[in-house]
């Protein structure tokens, strides 16, 4: 899906370049006698242009922190302006999500709507969301609902077991971790040197010592 909209995302940059509009760094200039569906045409290029560039920045910064290693977060923010909160949130979305999953036909809000899913369970809903024609909006609605019939099925069950919910259900805990800056660049330097990003190198980290404290109980209890 995702090679099949590359030429169009060009085409959507170059379509700036004609007679519509003059596109500059701080705005946009029309011309006075513009057609209507022209400025339609311009504004759902827009839309599509800010959905491709959220894509487009979390891949960018993902090679750079990959390639080049940890302080591309650093200089991340200091090319894009952007904090580094907004930055992780475009990543964290954009690793969920290989090229072959993303649906062009869906925004990039679209996609993190749903990152804390299984895989199964996102391509489900996207799909639905898709065939659907849903908002953001509509699919964070339609998802709660879902999530919480399935809450309720399972607190209550009352189907014999031949009966299955059409989207596999996980549950998901997410833990917050606060840092200083000092801690998120030595966090950093030290995944990068696993070839690992932060999230997935404290997981390890958290991992490791919960199974070192389970060892020790059990080494204490055998002896």
């Amino acid at each position: 899906m995702a090679d099949s909209g590359e030429p169009a995302q060009r085409d959507v940059l170059l379509s700036f370049l004609g007679t519509r509009a003059t596109v500059r760094k701080s705005g946009m200039l029309f011309p006075q006698n513009l057609p209507e569906r022209s400025w339609e045409r311009i504004g759902t290029d827009l839309r599509e242009l800010v959905n491709s560039s959220a894509w487009w920045l979390a891949d960018w910064l993902i090679y750079g922190e990959t390639t080049y290693g940890w302080r591309r977060y650093k200089e991340a923010i200091e090319r894009t302006g952007l904090d580094y909160q907004t930055l992780r949130n475009y990543a964290w979305v954009a690793r969920r999500f290989e090229h072959h999953r993303r649906r062009d036909a869906l925004s990039f809000a679209h996609h993190a709507e749903v990152t804390r899913l299984s895989p199964a369970e996102q391509d489900y809903w996207l799909r639905r969301a898709e065939q659907q024609k849903w908002s953001r909006n509509e699919l964070r609605r339609a998802l709660r609902a879902g999530l919480a019939a399935q809450s309720d099925a399972a607190e209550n069950p009352t189907g014999g077991a031949d009966e299955r919910q059409e989207a596999p259900r996980q549950q998901v805990t997410t833990l917050t971790i606060e840092l200083s800056a000092d801690q998120l660049e030595q966090y950093s330097q030290a995944a990068a040197a696993h070839g690992l990003p932060v999230d997935k190198w404290v997981a390890r980290m958290v991992t490791q010592v919960l199974d070192t404290a389970d060892r020790r109980v059990a080494n204490k209890r055998l002896a």
